[in-house]
């Protein structure tokens, strides 16, 4: 446990990283490592929480998801291929 400058107590945590990245963490030690992989982890628990939130009551099967992702990419797709298409004045085939 550790006691924040708050006063707040807060578990500890440990993490593994690539032998790479360690090496940078090390000649670094300017930075305090901790607090950015907290903050990292704090935001994306809060994401993860509004996404629990958001979807609690979904009666979308996993199937549902997938068709709609694919719906969403597709759509995605034909979007970007037009705008090339038109930057190199080129015709698009928007069937697929």
């Amino acid at each position: 446990m550790h006691i924040n400058m708050c006063g707040a107590v807060m578990p500890n945590m440990t993490l593994s990283l690539p032998e790479d990245v360690y090496k940078i963490v090390k000649a670094h030690n300017e930075v305090r490592w901790s607090e950015i992989a907290r903050r990292a982890i704090v935001d994306y628990a809060k994401k993860i929480t509004l996404l629990n939130a958001m979807t609690h009551e979904s009666e979308l099967t996993e199937d549902d998801i997938m068709a709609l992702d694919h719906k969403v990419k597709a759509g995605i797709q034909k979007h970007y291929k037009s705008k090339v298409s038109r930057s190199t004045g080129r015709k698009t085939d928007h069937s697929k």
